[in-house]
């Protein structure tokens, strides 16, 4: 079983490895090491169209992550009153949205924003006092915050919902006995003890968005993010500076996922 996992470890970071060294080639091409250099993360970051898609990129995983962390949070305390058929029913829709595979998300959301769209938009150009001046709804920042706002509420709710399961309910009782509002035990009470599994929610929302490709893919639009740059670029081959932007992508992704680990360890310690 060792060699085995060993293996499977292998197989799988290797090639992530190969990356991260080639990112630091001197050469021109990506699968001749010619020698160390840091010029490819210095022409990555000096690329204007790279600094754009890593600006919407985290404009648009900033976001969703915080959207999805509040609502995510609201369906995590409320799910814990509902019991019975309805609560099996709403654990299912949850793991259900986790499951899918993004390419069915991707393809549903357009088809759902597109349908909504061509709704929404001869209703405003009626009512709007000017029709040619009217606002036109279509695919872009709000598409892709939306789309991985809604995928992401579900990996919030898991977390805060295992965070809530742990928690000391007789702290709450007695803050109610002692005369505390509800909004009160909340602040004082319940937040400080669910807190951990917020921002530990927070962090894989913001890691998912910014990582993601293929719902990206589908509802970015007009717009451009890190990861779908990223596979415009190597259709027309790969380069060091693709390696070197794959290799920062991948910093701050683990970055955030230890952070994430870091803070549910310290907190199931506690």
């Amino acid at each position: 079983m060792r060699i085995y996992a060993l293996a499977v470890y292998l197989f799988l970071y290797i090639p992530i490895g190969i990356i991260a060294l080639f990112s630091f080639n001197a050469g021109k091409h990506a699968s001749q090491f010619t020698g160390f250099s840091l010029q490819w993360y210095g022409k990555a970051l000096g690329n204007p169209f790279v600094t754009e898609a890593f600006q919407t990129s985290l404009i648009v995983a900033a976001v969703s992550a915080l959207l999805a962390t509040v609502f995510g949070t609201m369906a995590a305390l409320a799910l814990q009153s509902v019991k019975g058929r309805l609560r099996v029913a709403f654990d299912a829709l949850i793991y259900v949205a986790v499951m899918v595979p993004g390419i069915v998300i991707g393809i549903a959301t357009l088809i759902a924003l597109v349908t909504v769209f061509d709704w929404l938009n001869p209703t405003l150009a009626a009512l709007w006092p000017v029709a040619d001046a009217a606002p036109q709804l279509s695919l872009g920042y709000g598409s892709l915050i939306a789309a991985h706002g809604l995928f992401s509420m579900a990996l919030v709710i898991i977390i805060v919902r295992a965070r809530i399961a742990g928690m000391d309910r007789s702290l709450i009782e007695a803050s109610a006995d002692l005369g505390a509002t509800p909004w009160g035990t909340f602040r004082q009470v319940t937040l400080p003890q669910i807190f951990p599994g917020i921002l530990a929610g927070f962090l894989l929302a913001f890691t998912f968005s910014f990582d993601d490709f293929i719902i990206a893919f589908f509802v970015a639009g007009s717009q451009t993010t890190l990861p779908i740059y990223v596979f415009s670029s190597i259709r027309r081959g790969v380069t060091p500076e693709i390696n070197a932007i794959g290799s920062m992508v991948l910093a701050v992704s683990l970055i955030l996922l230890i952070t994430a680990q870091l803070v549910l360890r310290r907190d199931r310690k506690a």
